[in-house]
């Protein structure tokens, strides 16, 4: 997607895109970070923020999910928290309930070469804590979001909570994307011989923000399955997790290694 500042306007790109689903079930789609509201700034995401399980950005996306009967992660919108947002990654059920929500933890707070300069997320951006997964019928999906992808062991954390495919809402900027986007997909979906679903906000937005686009499926041995470099529109794979069962067994990569890691309180 090539999200704009107006929810409505971009709820009705997501309705008219789930039109052309491939007809199988179950099926899992997955929607880029903030893709209900960009280009605005954090404060307009502030100013739109619902409360959890209570808005009508939420009744519209599970709407959506149980019209389609798909498991639906809705990217992030923008959750009330205080004084600040939690930037949630709400997965919907194919009956339109909420199954599962993650709080992105890590927050983009770096300075890039481009027309932004500075982002500073944690501004108007509460981090999450905790490490979600959910059971579906596609098996453990395993929650991210975006900057979460320069973290490993956060990505070993969902591995050892079971996950078969990790999900990765994105809006990564055009000069890191392009630096970094497919190697560190790639890296991750390789180390934790998972599946990883990865649709990233495309093309310049309102505020002048250029985003890289290349929405990737990637399988536990690092192929890119499919992607989408520019322009708004749909990509799908087919999910055998006998492709994981076999990788995992050939290569035991989890049962060999010698390291654990701990998340800091």
């Amino acid at each position: 997607m090539s999200s704009r500042p107006d929810p409505q306007d971009n709820l009705t790109t997501v309705a008219k895109l789930l039109e052309r689903l491939p007809a199988a079930r179950p099926q899992l789609v997955v929607l880029p970070e903030a893709f209900c509201c960009f280009g605005a700034g954090d404060r307009a995401q502030l100013d739109m923020a619902e409360t959890y399980q209570d808005g009508e950005v939420q009744r519209q996306l599970a709407s959506l999910a149980k019209a389609h009967g798909i498991y639906l992660v809705a990217g992030t919108i923008p959750i009330a928290a205080g004084e600040r947002f939690s930037a949630a990654s709400l997965l919907f059920g194919p009956d339109g309930s909420i199954v599962n929500r993650y709080d992105k933890i890590h927050l983009f707070d770096v300075d890039v070469a481009d027309n932004t300069k500075k982002y500073r997320e944690s501004k108007w951006t509460k981090p999450g804590t905790e490490v979600v997964t959910a059971a579906t019928d596609l098996g453990v999906v395993g929650m991210s979001v975006c900057y979460d992808l320069r973290f490993p062991e956060l990505f070993r954390a969902l591995r050892q909570a079971g996950s078969d495919i990790i999900v990765l809402p994105s809006g990564f900027t055009q000069v890191t994307g392009k630096a970094h986007w497919h190697a560190l997909v790639r890296a991750r979906a390789i180390e934790q011989q998972v599946f990883i679903v990865a649709p990233n906000q495309v093309g310049q937005h309102d505020n002048g923000r250029e985003t890289y686009g290349h929405s990737i499926i990637v399988s536990p041995w690092g192929e890119i399955l499919v992607e989408q470099e520019q322009g708004e529109g749909i990509i799908s794979a087919s999910v055998d997790l006998a492709d994981v069962e076999s990788i995992r067994k050939q290569m035991p990569v989890a049962q060999q290694n010698q390291f654990e890691v701990v998340q800091k309180t």
